[in-house]
């Protein structure tokens, strides 16, 4: 019995849509211009202990697409919350985090990118999918970036001595 509590337990419960929204609202002249869009996507990663006493954790992986055309008119507004119940247990805190921002978005994401894809192909645009992400990665750049802001007061307290 004591074994079993060591092992480290990562079972997904449920994947679903949290909230999906598409907007167009230069449609139909959009479709009349010149094709040659610029596109800024977001995305953020939210999670919560939704039961303490089992460990489980609802994760969201937000991500949100805006397609500009060369005139800088708004094509399209799509965003996509994709969410998973996940049970998490006996992991240390670090592999705790690294599951919750890494690990769940990496497998969330191919869900999102085929809803962006389906919404903005039935809106009437072309084709539109997102490039993979390494979500290792983007893990990795905001622990450094929030390292950085939390040594910045430090270090500008310690130059006013």
């Amino acid at each position: 019995m004591a074994d079993e509590q060591l092992n480290p337990i990562f079972e997904i419960i449920r994947i679903y849509n949290k909230d999906i929204s598409l907007e167009t609202p230069n449609s139909p002249r959009v479709f009349r211009e010149e094709w040659k869009p610029e596109s800024k996507i977001d995305l953020d990663v939210k999670n919560e202990e939704v039961d303490t006493e089992h460990h489980v954790y609802d994760i969201t992986l937000r991500i949100t697409v805006t397609t500009k055309t060369a005139d800088d008119k708004v094509a399209f507004l799509c965003e996509v919350n994709q969410s998973a119940l996940v049970h998490i247990e006996n992991f240390s805190e670090q592999q705790l985090a690294h599951a919750l921002n890494a690990t769940v978005p990496g497998i969330l994401f191919p869900y999102v990118r085929e809803n962006i894809s389906s919404l903005v192909t039935k809106a009437g645009f072309p084709p539109f999918v997102l490039q993979p992400l390494n979500f290792d990665a983007i893990y990795m750049q905001r622990q450094q970036a929030q390292a950085a802001q939390s040594a910045k007061p430090e270090a500008a307290g310690e130059e006013s001595k």
